[in-house]
């Protein structure tokens, strides 16, 4: 099933020089990149993509380090393009993530963990949306 999903490749991705390898990890699982775009963001824009999670403990942490330098935001399409990107990516905690994921092989914590990737088609659509109004 064709589908699209939201990355973004966190500030710690752009700042250690890692957004080729992970594009180009994705781009050999077979999706296609759709949109890519460099951005900064501010913290209400972060409120709105992690609006399940403000009112969580650990967000304040996450939404200081999200804004905190350029991000790349990107739309990948494909088979089953949400599972695929999240196999991709590993668990979240990349102290704990599988060799061969992007988070096993790159990461170093649990909070700054190089990317984002949606969790479902629902939440794909939503986040499309926010970030890349034009596609949605």
């Amino acid at each position: 099933m064709t589908e699209r999903t939201l990355v973004l490749l966190k500030p710690d991705a752009v700042a250690r020089g890692l957004v080729g390898e992970v594009v180009r990890r994705y781009e050999a699982k077979g999706l296609d990149l759709v949109a890519m775009e460099l951005r900064t963001i501010d913290a209400a824009m972060a409120d709105r993509h992690y609006a399940e999670h403000v009112e969580k403990d650990f967000y304040p942490p996450l939404r200081a380090f999200v804004t905190s330098g350029p991000l790349v935001a990107m739309v990948l399409e494909g088979d089953s393009a949400v599972d695929c990107v999240r196999a991709v990516n590993g668990a979240t905690d990349g102290r704990q993530a599988a060799p061969g994921s992007v988070r096993g092989d790159l990461s170093t914590s649990n909070r700054e963990n190089l990317v984002h990737g949606s969790d479902s088609a629902e939440s794909a659509a939503r986040e499309i949306a926010l970030w890349f109004p034009g596609l949605a």
